[in-house]
């Protein structure tokens, strides 16, 4: 039983449901970021420089051989189609300028978060009041007290 208590109790602090809440967001904001980068910021950049499909610029290693050709390295006739070997270097500079606007996403909450807390911190505590309403608060404290 003890087992099960402490993981209701992990479960129930706040910093499991904020750390989980937070993976969620993070997930929705990844899909919502890529899109972004292949759907909206890519196909205009691919545009102005002459049409160029990032997403498709890709180095081929090998080409495809379908079933019954003669495999160029092997030499050997191959059972069924194997698709062409590739380095797909768009994808990856699609990924790359994803990843770029994610972290300037996130240093921006993180910049956002942090001046409001130096905000809060700069707000100075409330000062003491003078002397004589501290002895009269005093003397109506005693007052009460004896009743």
């Amino acid at each position: 039983m003890g087992l099960i208590k402490e993981f209701k109790d992990f479960i129930i602090k706040g910093n499991a449901i904020d750390m989980a809440v937070g993976i969620i967001i993070g997930a929705a904001f990844g899909g919502v970021v890529k899109s972004l980068v292949d759907d909206v910021l890519m196909p205009p950049i691919g545009y102005v420089m002459g049409g160029v499909d990032f997403s498709a610029i890709k180095i081929t290693l090998a080409e495809a051989v379908k079933a019954g050709e003669t495999h160029p390295i092997t030499q050997q006739v191959v059972a069924k189609d194997l698709p062409a070997v590739s380095i797909n270097v768009g994808l990856f500079i699609n990924a790359l300028i994803a990843l770029i606007i994610q972290g300037f996403a996130i240093f921006m909450v993180v910049k956002m978060i942090n001046s409001l807390k130096r905000k809060s911190a700069d707000v100075p505590a409330p000062e003491a009041p003078p002397a004589d309403v501290q002895l009269l608060t005093e003397i109506r404290d005693l007052m009460k007290a004896r009743g």
